[in-house]
Parts: C-alpha cells; structure tokens; sequence
C-alpha cells in the first residue's frame, strides 16, 4: 500500500534532499525514522523533488510503500516526528493509490526566495541581505517576465546532470514586496533544473545592480550556456514553498 507523506526542513544542516554516501541528506534522516517506526527492514521514499545543499522546504511531499495498511497514520507522524531532529517536520500522512507518484504526478512546484535590505540578526539565516546600494525591482521585474517566454534553461543548469532534456515551462516569476525592505521572488514551473532558481536569482540580482539588462536575459537564456549566466545565490534563503497536484 502505498502512502504520500507531506513535511518541511530547514536544510542548513543537510547535504540536499537526495541521499549521499558520505554525507546526511534530508531523505536519509526520515528513511532511517520511518524504519525505526514501522519496526521494517530499511525503508526508502521519493520525494517530489531534490532540493541542493541548505535549501529549505516548506513543503515537501515524498511517497513510500508498505505491505499492510498503516493502523494509525496520526500516530505514525506523532512518532516519526518525536525522533526527527527539530530541523524536520512530518505534517501528514495519508493513503493513496497504488500509482501514484509523490515526482512525476505533480504538476507544479514554486520555489521562493527571500532578500530583506536592513541588517538582522533575525532574518540573515533564511534571508539574503542585498547590496546596501539596493537593488532596481522594477528592472528585476522586467527581466523576470522574459523567463515566461523561454523553455530551454540550459544556461540556468548545473552541468552533467542526469536529465534528458532542459526544457520548463515557467509560469510565474515575480518580485513581491513583503514590507520592512523584504522581498520575495516567487517562481513556479512544471518542473525545475539543478541549481535553476539560484542561477537565475543571481542573474536577476545582477540586473538589479545595473550589471545586466533585461534583454541581456533573453540573450543569456538563448546562449544556453552556464557560463553566460550569473552566479549562483547562497541556498540559504530559498525555499520550496508549494507542489501541487490534480488531486
């Protein structure tokens, strides 16, 4: 029987999402839990995506199997979440059928990333500080909406990655003010690329500075090279806000 499982992380303390040979990564915490949990041999889940390195997920949904149907699913998540380190919140747990696939039946997923203008001691470890010069929004914006006109984001892709194609289809990428000098960059896609969103903010921040203009972009997104982009953002301040689903 398989169940989906919804949760978050705050992923300062792990090497992504993905499970690593010699390093703790966010699915092989709530793997080696839900074993001790369920009293089973070594259980595995699939999330719905593989954030990189410090990223953060505010929600997060991953899919596992079992032989015989789950007595208590409240209970589980009560149990898996007194084991978890503080940093990992199972929010859910719920039945579903057979086929279904926590990665390849979502739809969309949005990613969010976060930059506030004043010094806290409170916002720096899940926000980027920008430049005390500021940044154009207005002009970052205007970049922003080229992305919804493009498919191929090779330039935006960590190289060598095990994808058959770089092909996404954007269909939203905003700059929105939070109040206080923050801002969000909001961003959704059917799918995303390795290190896509950070490449891209980093380019965006660059229009911001008045380094690159937003036809600069286009020319960037055409090239389909890494290097013609700019540098990736720190994962600290990005998060994987929502996926959906059909149903």
């Amino acid at each position: 029987m398989r169940y989906f499982m919804r949760l978050a992380y705050r992923g300062a303390r792990y090497h992504g999402w993905q499970v690593q040979p010699d390093r703790m990564s966010v699915q092989q915490a709530i793997e080696e839990a839900l074993t001790m949990v369920l009293h089973r041999e070594q259980m595995s889940i699939v999330g719905a995506g593989r954030t990189d390195a410090g990223v953060n997920a505010a929600m997060m949904v991953a899919h596992f199997d079992v032989d015989t149907p789950l007595a208590d699913t409240a209970l589980a998540v009560r149990s898996l979440n007194g084991i978890l380190p503080p940093d990992i919140a199972i929010q859910e747990i719920y039945p579903v059928a057979d086929d279904a696939h926590a990665r390849f039946d979502a739809t969309s997923r949005t990613y969010h990333y976060y930059v506030h203008s004043e010094k806290s001691p409170f916002l720096y470890p899940l926000s980027w500080r920008m430049p005390p010069s500021g940044l154009d929004m207005e002009l970052m914006n205007e970049a922003a909406a080229r992305l919804l006109k493009h498919e191929d984001f090779t330039s935006f892709s960590k190289l060598h990655t095990d994808v058959n194609n770089n092909l996404c289809h954007i269909t939203e990428a905003e700059w929105k003010p939070l109040g206080d000098g923050r801002w969000v960059f909001v961003i959704t896609a059917n799918r995303f690329l390795r290190n896509m969103v950070r490449a891209i903010v980093g380019t965006l921040v660059e229009v911001g500075r008045h380094k690159l203009t937003p036809d600069d972009v286009d020319r960037i997104i055409e090239a389909r090279d890494r290097c013609a982009a700019g540098t990736s953002m720190p994962g600290h301040a990005l998060f994987l806000h929502h996926i959906s689903y059909e149903s």
